[in-house]
């Protein structure tokens, strides 16, 4: 018997539903804890994932971090001239003795990669947290998205300006940069374990390929010692004393700053490390452990190639080279390959930078799909589908396209908002672990990543100063992150939000009393507790709704302690008070949530509709729709109404609201 199309077309949308939403159920059911990560995290958007070795997950984040020798030694002889290999020798001892004991206390402190925002998050309750969070997550999102664009924006120069495909590609630098985005996205929505893979390889082709471009220009450096010679002459009359030269390193290091990019991801791509058998979510030790061994291995590694890339590119390239529209501008060590190892090795070391330059994205990638849903989804400021890979993927894909369309796809109109990401999210980071220490009673760790908080906050105020459009980028996606969570959570505002409900033995006994007749609860806000309130309470309540004097009628009383959470387990107690008045007391962060979350627990468990008796608050509506919103009171009665219509589409089930 044929299908009709009409029958087809809803068969492909529930498929298509059902594909991009694979993972989100697994995510939200085991959001918090190891095997939750390690389902959501997985190889594929389906969960099935255990973990990866740290050295292939540093091969992810490496992306990011390795990619800047593709612009990192150009960057350092244009800042600065011939203190090139010492300014990076600076960048090395700041990274080594700064930005790695930093990550690798966040690493301990915060293992499910959460990084340095989790570590803030806990010092300010309340919306000032939130607001906190989502202004750090703006600067999160201005590295990471920014690492997509112009990284991508890079590859597609490298490609451009490849002698050989100049002629064919010249002034396609857009729409290439826009594809190479594209197939980025693809990548993700193919499965995770594809982008680990294809990291792993692309990572030890590239090195591969610097080490061989590393080594001849050292041999070319000692087939011909006089570039030594006239170099340190030329700095010595440059700067006369190696302090004067220290110093201004140190002047012109917040400019190398972009060489310390990758410890941020490599932090926010925890969840993806194998940890030991005997890992425990309060304790994952093999995590942290080979979290570490990524940090330090990566840091070490790049050190090595900064160091050498930097020497042999100031001693072997004429400085006129490294300006705008030289042959060595953003592309010192390509610059050095085609020279010295002829084009066909030239091209493939610009094919494997192309790669490395394009697939940079990944790590940032992996870094937001960790992030974002661990944060937005539990504040209410982001749907349900936010938790779920593939549509994020498609999100941040789109949004990709946009900034590198306002941005024409430079390189350098992007810097600034990047570097500004990099270096506020590694400040804070150095912040929360000085407050860590000091809060543990750490006094020499306190005072050293005291000091290192210090330099990190004055390479990001000179950094803003001379370049003050990264903070205005930043301010965008600040003000962008604000705006669309807001709007979520209002949205959302009158959904059930309470993830679970548990009842003490009283609560339980309450209930189990009512199975053969209707409970009937009033809704009431405690002050003194003493036995007048409560008696005038039944009587008023008696009144207003006509209820006959023999029915029983149990209280219950919520306490918000915290309205700005959004999703939260409720606990609920039972007691006797006055040796006659049943109460239930709840804790919530939104009363309307919890009655209503109680009220469908009772009919679930007894199988009669419970009786909701509230009174009108006294006020403006829109004032206490604002309170509720902010603090989770206001007027109870039609917002508890309005949640149950969401939660039980059928007023033959739904609990029953009175309003006296």
């Amino acid at each position: 018997m044929p299908v009709s199309p009409e029958e087809v077309a809803p068969s492909a949308r529930i498929r298509l539903r059902n594909w991009l939403l694979a993972d989100a159920s697994v995510a939200k059911d085991t959001q918090g804890d190891q095997e939750g990560q390690e389902g959501q995290d997985g190889g594929d958007a389906h969960g099935g994932h255990q973990g990866q070795s740290w050295w292939r997950v540093m091969c992810l984040t490496g992306l990011d971090y390795f990619s800047t020798l593709g612009y990192q030694p150009g960057i350092a002889a244009l800042a600065a001239g011939l203190l090139s290999p010492i300014a990076t020798i600076v960048l090395v001892l700041v990274t080594l003795f700064g930005a790695l004991p930093v990550y690798r206390r966040v690493a301990k402190e915060s293992p499910r990669g959460e990084g340095s925002i989790a570590m803030l998050e806990r010092l300010l309750p309340f919306w000032k947290g939130k607001l906190f969070v989502l202004a750090l997550l703006g600067f999160a999102a201005t590295d990471f998205i920014i690492t997509i664009t112009l990284s991508a924006a890079d590859a597609s120069a490298h490609l451009v300006e490849n002698p050989h495909l100049t002629s064919v590609l010249g002034g396609k630098q857009m729409l290439i940069t826009l594809i190479l985005v594209a197939l980025l996205g693809a990548v993700f929505l193919k499965g995770f374990s594809e982008a680990i893979g294809l990291a792993v390889g692309l990572v030890g082709i590239y090195l591969a390929l610097n080490v061989v471009v590393v080594a001849v220009g050292l041999w070319k450096i000692i087939q011909a010692p006089h570039v030594v010679t006239d170099w340190s002459g030329a700095l010595t009359a440059e700067h006369g004393n190696v302090f004067v030269m220290i110093g201004v390193s140190l002047v012109v290091f917040p400019k190398l700053a972009l060489g310390m990019s990758g410890f941020e991801t490599g932090v926010a791509v925890m969840p993806h490390i194998k940890g030991d058998a005997d890992d425990t979510e309060k304790n994952p030790v093999g995590r942290i452990r080979g979290t570490r061994k990524l940090l330090t291995t990566a840091a070490v590694i790049m050190s090595a190639f900064l160091i050498t890339t930097s020497f042999i590119c100031t001693l072997l390239i004429p400085a006129k080279e490294f300006e705008d529209g030289g042959q060595a501008n953003g592309r010192a060590l390509a610059f050095l390959a085609h020279q010295y190892l002829g084009g066909t090795f030239g091209s493939a070391y610009d094919l494997s930078t192309i790669a490395i330059l394009w697939f940079a994205g990944a790590s940032a990638m992996a870094g937001m799909l960790n992030l974002l849903p661990r944060y937005l989804p539990r504040y209410g400021m982001a749907p349900h589908w936010a938790r779920a890979v593939r549509p994020m993927v498609i999100v941040l894909t789109f949004v990709g396209f946009l900034i590198t369309w306002l941005f024409d796809a430079n390189v350098d109109a992007q810097g600034g908002a990047y570097a500004t990401g990099v270096l506020v999210l590694i400040s804070s980071a150095a912040i929360a672990v000085t407050i860590a220490a000091y809060k543990k009673r750490e006094r020499g760790w306190t005072i050293a990543f005291g000091v290192i908080s210090v330099v990190f906050l004055y390479t990001t105020v000179i950094n803003t100063m001379e370049r003050p459009d990264g903070v205005k980028i930043g301010a965008c996606f600040i003000a962008g992150i604000i705006l669309v969570s807001l709007l979520s959570r209002l949205k959302r505002a009158f959904e059930l939000r309470v993830t679970d409900v548990v009842l003490d033995e009283t609560a339980e006994r309450f209930i189990r009393d009512y199975a053969h007749r209707p409970l009937r609860l009033i809704a009431n806000e405690p002050t003194q507790r003493d036995i007048a309130e409560y008696r005038d309470k039944i009587r008023q309540i008696r009144a207003d709704n006509d209820i006959p004097g023999e029915d029983d009628l149990v209280f219950v009383e919520v306490t918000v302690r915290d309205a700005s959470d959004f999703e939260s387990e409720l606990t609920v107690r039972g007691e006797v008070l006055h040796g006659r008045y049943r109460v239930l007391t709840l804790e919530s962060s939104s009363v309307p949530n919890a009655i209503a979350a109680l009220a469908l627990t009772v009919r679930d468990r007894t199988g009669q509709r419970p009786h909701l008796y509230f009174e009108w608050t006294e006020g403006n509506p829109f004032a206490q729709f604002l309170r509720f919103f902010l603090f989770g009171q206001g007027e109870v009665a039609p917002v508890t109404r309005e949640v149950l219509r969401e939660a039980e589409p059928d007023r033959t089930r739904r609990p029953r609201v009175h309003v006296g």
